[in-house]
């Protein structure tokens, strides 16, 4: 499917929602959250590396249709570039569900870009009753890599390559295809981090969920912000909202 493009959407009153940082208490911690918007609560999760000021113009545009919380998930944001090991995924899961739990939240849509689809498969199959549907932006988590990316970084590819082949989720994705869980996969035709091929090896495992495709590379929702949130507003619109047991 692909996504035609629309004009810019505004509040009411002509504004733009702003992010505002609100303190969940994880684990004895005081832990910070971006949270903007009003409906139905979105959970985001960032590509590894980056946090969610980094997404704010896009978070923006996403909160004209939804209530967004992006938690700054502790130990994601500080490895950029670096291989998402199976550790790591699977505590950042844990302390997300921790999150959830203390913020009163569930149940969500998770919404991940990049490694924060990773995250975002691994939390929906480890906390069956707090994700109610996914949207997975570009996601990593396939098993093929053209070992190219935007930029022409081979190194940087490589270490895509080397995260999606050191840990397919098959399990996961195979349990999420038989609850049913609404999945959406949004990704864009100018991708080299992510190609088609990975895209789809990641489709067939979650049992085909729609594809919706949309210009641009593999941030194009950093470069595009409007175009994220319009893109986002059709997805989340389609969605059914009952997931078998």
């Amino acid at each position: 499917m692909r996504y035609p493009h629309r004009s810019p959407m505004l509040l009411a009153d002509g504004s733009h929602p702003t992010m505002h940082w609100s303190t969940v208490h994880v684990d004895a911690r005081a832990e910070m959250c971006g949270v903007l918007g009003r409906g139905t609560p979105v959970v985001f999760l960032p590509e590894c590396g980056s946090t969610p000021w980094t997404y704010r113009h896009a978070l923006a545009t996403l909160a004209r249709s939804a209530r967004v919380y992006a938690p700054a998930i502790p130990g994601f944001a500080a490895a950029p570039g670096s291989p998402l090991e199976e550790r790591m995924l699977a505590d950042c899961s844990s302390w997300l569900g921790r999150f959830l739990e203390a913020a009163g939240l569930g149940p969500v849509t998770l919404v991940g870009h990049s490694f924060g689809g990773a995250l975002a498969i691994r939390a929906a199959h480890d906390h069956p009753d707090r994700v109610t549907r996914l949207v997975l932006v570009n996601p990593v988590g396939g098993t093929r890599f053209d070992g190219v990316s935007d930029d022409g970084d081979r190194d940087g590819a490589g270490r895509l390559d080397r995260t999606a082949r050191g840990r397919e989720p098959t399990a996961e994705l195979t349990r999420l295809a038989e609850r049913r869980l609404p999945v959406s996969l949004l990704w864009s035709r100018g991708d080299r981090r992510v190609p088609r091929a990975s895209l789809e090896s990641l489709r067939r495992l979650l049992g085909s969920p729609p594809v919706f495709t949309v210009p641009g590379g593999h941030e194009w929702l950093l470069s595009d912000p409007e175009y994220f949130g319009n893109a986002m507003r059709t997805v989340l619109g389609g969605f059914p909202v009952e997931v078998a047991a």
